[in-house]
């Protein structure tokens, strides 16, 4: 059987379906505190994990920051860096976490759940500026290498790796449930890595004494940040450009909806994401002029009921303004 059919089935199942098996007001209330005591879970416990994390972060931060200064190792200090710039979005990440818990209000009405991609977007750009600045320094090292203490710079490395797979269990559990979560988990893994070309470098730059293994381990650290840095900033633009979410086709919407007894038209359909897991979509749907305020009601009903269980994304919050086909008229007239 094709989506089209399929779509049009399950329309059409739902439209012929009883008013009695529709959920009650009662019912409703109780879906909706269950999902929204499931979301206050869901960021209490991403609170727990970050504040962890943060810690352990700050940790390793200072134990490199000591590192390198005591071993002249660039590595460390730009691992350090690297550390600095996770740490300040831990805290960002953390306070979006908290921000995501506020109540709706009149100003925001979709309270302030959206705090959480504009951290993303700060992380991102922290993230291109060290990258830069590691850059920089890396190639002044390779024009003019300075001396090592290798031990130090290798037991400092091993410890930063220790640490980082501490974290990055810490945080496995909820990497999946909002971008700031997966952005905190990508930081950290890519810590573990950087702390991996500190150590690489340390035992080349003993064993062989080239020195500039120290500046090439900060420009693969650097390396390794910063398309990280282009994928956060890509996602977090999209979601503030209000991009349609990836994985919603609106033509194929606009055309399940058309099949919607009653319907003859579908337009000025907008989807967006408002937050992680949190999708809106609104259209104004041209109805048969003749139908009656219960048939309207079925529409609604039914609309509502196929954007939200028919597509591979889930449509959590929808609007639909019902028209008549002069109100359409006098819309076009209008622009």
């Amino acid at each position: 059987m094709s989506p089209d059919v399929e779509h049009r089935d399950c329309c059409e199942e739902s439209e012929q379906s009883s008013p009695h098996s529709r959920p009650t007001s009662a019912e409703k209330s109780l879906a909706s505190d269950h999902s929204h005591s499931h979301s206050h879970s869901h960021a209490a416990s991403s609170r727990g994990r970050l504040i962890a994390a943060l810690s352990i972060t700050a940790t390793v931060l200072l134990v490199e920051t000591i590192g390198g200064a005591l071993s002249g190792s660039l590595a460390l200090f730009a691992d350090a860096g690297h550390m600095a710039v996770d740490s300040t979005g831990l805290v960002i990440a953390l306070i979006a976490a908290h921000l995501s818990l506020r109540p709706r209000t009149d100003r925001f009405t979709w309270g302030l759940a959206r705090s959480e991609v504009v951290a993303a977007a700060l992380q991102a750009g922290m993230l291109a500026a060290i990258c830069v600045m590691i850059a920089y320094e890396a190639i002044g090292r390779f024009m003019n290498p300075e001396q090592l203490d290798t031990r130090i710079m290798l037991i400092v490395g091993i410890l930063g790796l220790a640490a980082n797979v501490a974290s990055l269990l810490v945080l496995m559990g909820g990497r999946s449930s909002s971008l700031n979560m997966r952005a905190a988990f990508l930081e950290v893994a890519t810590d573990a890595l950087g702390s991996v070309a500190v150590i690489i470098g340390a035992v080349v730059a003993h064993f062989s004494g080239w020195l500039q293994a120290d500046a090439l381990a900060s420009l693969l650290i650097a390396c390794m940040m910063a398309p990280r840095a282009i994928t956060l900033l890509r996602r977090s633009v999209a979601i503030l450009m209000e991009e349609t979410p990836p994985g919603l086709e609106l033509a194929t919407v606009r055309e399940h909806m058309l099949h919607v007894q009653g319907v003859e038209d579908v337009h000025d359909l907008h989807a967006s994401t408002i937050a992680t897991g949190v999708i809106a979509l609104t259209a104004h749907v041209t109805v048969q002029p003749e139908l009656n305020e219960h048939e309207r009601s079925d529409i609604l009903h039914t609309l509502a009921s196929c954007v939200q269980d028919h597509f591979p994304v889930t449509i959590t919050h929808s609007t639909f303004q019902l028209e008549s086909p002069q109100h359409r008229e006098h819309e076009q007239l209008r622009h």
